[in-house]
């Protein structure tokens, strides 16, 4: 086995994103669709060809447990544990939320903002379906993440005490300027978009071996909300 050899992958929603870092270097695949059952494997194989490694070189994987597609969520899950049972590979997961905090953290919009609004928090949106969104503030009360109508969300985030910056992505991921209005700051683009770059940083922390393979579907499958009246 390489020592260090790790695939990362989001497999929530379309594209599906897959990543391997070798020796320092990350190799990337995507494909557009939303039908990652089918197209995981072939899109994995080619990868795999281009790094120059085989499964059971892979050390470390890394998936998305939520939320997103339910299906797609599945099958990272099944083959993260897959991995773990039939080649003993270490598996780290981590949330859509965690993932994108992790870039805005990272970069340099948020922490300006934090020093003329010491008191803000940063909050991720992300799209679920229809007029539905999936919102989590990261702030000192360490609550959950929910599933909202879009009425619903825009009442809390204007109802919401403190200064807020926003990450994440409306319909068919497009920025959140049009949703939300010009009522609070935004991250960058870049940063409400999942990089595999990230991912690979992610799986080095230990702390993601938690709950690796706990899915967060947040919505059940098939199942809408009613929009409030």
């Amino acid at each position: 086995m390489q020592s260090g050899c790790t695939l990362v992958m989001d497999t929530s929603s379309s594209p599906l994103l897959l990543a391997l870092e070798k020796d320092g270097k990350i190799y990337t695949a995507t494909r557009k669709g939303i039908k990652q059952e089918k197209l995981l494997f072939p899109t994995l194989q080619k990868l795999l060809a281009k790094a120059g490694v085989a499964l059971p070189d892979i050390a470390r994987v890394f998936i998305i447990r939520g939320p997103g597609r339910f299906t797609g969520i599945r099958i990272a899950l099944t083959f993260g544990s897959m991995m773990h049972m039939l080649n003993h590979t270490q598996v780290r997961g981590a949330t859509l939320f965690e993932v994108l905090r992790a870039q805005v953290l990272a970069g340099r919009a948020f922490n300006t903002w934090k020093e003329t609004h010491p008191t803000g928090v940063l909050a991720v949106i992300l799209h679920a379906f229809r007029e539905e969104y999936f919102l989590q503030i990261f702030d000192s009360k360490h609550a959950g993440p929910q599933w909202l109508s879009r009425q619903e969300l825009l009442a809390q985030l204007a109802d919401y005490p403190s200064p807020l910056f926003l990450a994440g992505t409306d319909k068919e991921f497009a920025p959140l300027d049009a949703l939300v209005g010009s009522s609070f700051t935004l991250a960058p683009y870049k940063e409400c978009c999942v990089q595999a770059k990230t991912l690979v940083r992610l799986s080095q922390e230990k702390r993601f071996e938690t709950n690796a393979l706990e899915p967060l579907y947040l919505k059940p499958a098939r199942f809408e909300l009613i929009e409030p009246k």
